[in-house]
């Protein structure tokens, strides 16, 4: 499909004229005009205390939860009153400026990091002007219930039905909070998979959900930068529809993180667990 012309702008997408080609038959092809949902992409800027410390692509819509989230999953605050004021400046096709009051000792500390972020949606490291900055240490969290099996299906289940800009435009990620029953209580979009943990992230505080009990589901896979936000925010099981990498494997296991990946209908991958009951295993292999 080739956009022609963008045509109407909503929240998070706008509809284009595209002309879509499909083959009939071995060497006929057939064109047609037809609308389309593109999701949108926004240069979001994160201002605390005047000073601009990240640029982010990200999808412009739940601003207020991803202010706060990304500030908590990056450690720039360690808890949500220490945001005191957010100030929200659209500059049109320039983008957006979230503008954070934060506590003076969070400043400060957030100085003494230099650290200046211009992050595309996909990646979560870019930016870091050290190695040292790009793996940071994380601590061990409290040890919680992995979610069973059964509720990991039944959130699977539900995932579809409330990615609402997902369907319109199939380029969009997902995080969601769900009960230990599986049910999905709260959800974020993003075109970055680490926007949408932020968003979640920030959701989770500003409505002061439960977060000791649950876990986090994901459309993406589980890299390093999401165990990380996960592990700073003390949430204790994150469930991937994708796989893992490696240093995401090892860094749940140092901290303590229940990690779930490859999550589709009838099978999951336990990649780390602190539930230590035992499985009822093949005689030789998974088929």
């Amino acid at each position: 499909m080739v956009a022609v012309n963008a045509v109407t702008t909503q929240a998070g997408c706008r509809t284009a004229k595209v002309r879509v080609r499909q083959r009939r038959g071995p060497d006929t092809w057939w064109e047609c005009i037809q609308d389309d949902c593109l999701a949108d992409e926004t240069a979001i800027a994160l201002v605390y205390n005047g000073t601009s410390h990240a640029v982010m692509m990200a999808s412009p819509t739940d601003l207020e939860d991803f202010a706060l989230g990304f500030s908590l999953s990056e450690g720039i605050l360690t808890r949500a009153g220490e945001l005191y004021d957010l100030e929200i400046a659209d500059h049109g096709d320039r983008g957006i400026e979230l503008k954070l009051h934060i506590h003076g000792g969070c400043m400060d500390a957030l100085k003494r990091q230099h650290r200046t972020l211009a992050g595309p949606s996909g990646c979560g490291l870019c930016g870091r002007t050290s190695l040292t900055q790009a793996l940071r240490p994380l601590p061990e969290i409290a040890r919680k219930s992995p979610p069973t099996a059964e509720a990991v299906q039944q959130a699977l289940q539900r995932l579809g039905d409330h990615q609402h800009l997902q369907r319109r435009t199939g380029a969009i990620h997902a995080a969601a909070w769900c009960n230990p029953e599986g049910q999905l209580q709260l959800l974020r979009e993003d075109v970055g998979r680490h926007n949408a943990l932020d968003k979640l992230i920030g959701a989770l505080h500003r409505r002061q959900v439960d977060r000791d009990n649950g876990f986090v589901l994901v459309s993406s896979r589980a890299s390093y930068e999401l165990v990380a936000k996960m592990v700073r925010c003390d949430l204790g099981s994150l469930v991937a529809v994708s796989g893992a990498t490696a240093v995401a494997v090892d860094r749940a296991n140092h901290s303590g993180l229940n990690l779930i990946g490859f999550a589709r209908d009838g099978r999951q991958v336990v990649y780390h667990s602190t539930d230590h009951e035992p499985f009822q295993r093949y005689p030789d292999s998974i088929p």
